[in-house]
């Protein structure tokens, strides 16, 4: 009997295909997103061929749909047939449907033309293009409805059935910034920390930062901060875990305070200390921390 140990794992191919409108482009970005390589609209006559060239070393998923050049579904199931047979291949097919009525809403909605329509009604165009899929839709392995979906629960599904065991956790950073230099385009949460006591005020703190033990315990020292920092500390132990239920790949803290390098810093490394307790393993920023510090920025 053939030793088979030593032969390399088969290469994964999806094919993502179903109905316009039904979720088809929103699958694909979330397998790019855990590590897929992903193409949309191949034309699916090229696919023999590229089948036979240079493979990713990762899985990949391809999607195509009534639009794609070369779309006859009969042809198509007979060549995914033929590559099926291949050793080296292990090839699924995602049929994403959804219920003619919701495609429609959503094209009414968004007054993009339906690909098939043609100038007349869109649930025509929906009508006919389910008739021409219907045979990959039997032909399916997996078929997805979202008829009933928003958008962040196909994206649920799609996570669960194809991501990887090993797929990376959430990137959590956790950033201070100076609101009188601008504030971060890219904050997810942001707490504003100017209603506490300003260390830049006192003398001798001045040229220390929120990583100076001093300038710490006098901004923990504020009869403020305590509260406030619990609740703060109570959010962001609620609202994580959501986060990264939802699929989220990134999500970002920011701090502010005037000038980013007193308040906001020591209140973002507190949040970094609450967060590796929780279980998460954020990257810490400081943006204006090598500012100097600006008495006219101070008095913003």
């Amino acid at each position: 009997m053939a030793d088979n140990s030593s032969l390399p794992a088969p290469q994964r191919i999806l094919l993502v295909t179903g109905l316009s409108g039904a979720g088809k482009s929103t699958a694909l970005q979330v397998l790019e997103d855990i590590g897929w390589e992903a193409i949309d609209n191949f034309p699916i006559r090229l696919l023999g061929g590229l089948m036979a060239g240079d493979m990713p070393s990762g899985p990949l998923a391809i999607g195509f749909d009534s639009r794609t050049r070369g779309f006859v579904p009969r042809e198509i199931i007979e060549l995914c047939k033929q590559l099926s047979a291949r050793p080296d291949l292990e090839l699924t097919t995602m049929f994403i449907d959804c219920a003619s009525s919701e495609i429609e809403r959503r094209y009414n909605e968004t007054r993009r033309p339906h690909p098939m329509a043609r100038g007349r009604p869109v649930l025509d165009g929906i009508k006919a293009e389910r008739e021409l899929l219907e045979p990959l839709r039997r032909w399916a392995e997996i078929v997805v409805d979202t008829s009933d979906f928003a958008t962040n629960q196909l994206q649920q599904v799609v996570r669960e059935t194809f991501a990887d065991s090993t797929e990376r956790e959430m990137t959590v950073t956790v950033s201070s910034f100076g609101f009188a230099r601008g504030t971060p385009p890219l904050a997810d949460l942001m707490f504003d920390m100017r209603f506490l006591d300003n260390p830049h005020w006192v003398e001798e703190l001045r040229e220390k930062t929120g990583l100076d033990r001093a300038v710490g315990e006098h901004i923990a020292a504020d009869p403020a901060f305590a509260p406030a920092f619990a609740r703060i500390a109570d959010l962001l132990r609620e609202l994580l875990p959501h986060y990264a239920a939802q699929g989220r790949s990134y999500l970002n803290i920011a701090f502010g305070c005037t000038g980013g390098r007193h308040r906001s810093v020591y209140s973002a490394e507190r949040a970094a200390e609450v967060l590796r307790e929780a279980g998460f393993s954020p990257t810490v920023i400081h943006r204006n921390l090598g500012s100097r510090p600006a008495v006219p920025l101070e008095r913003r």
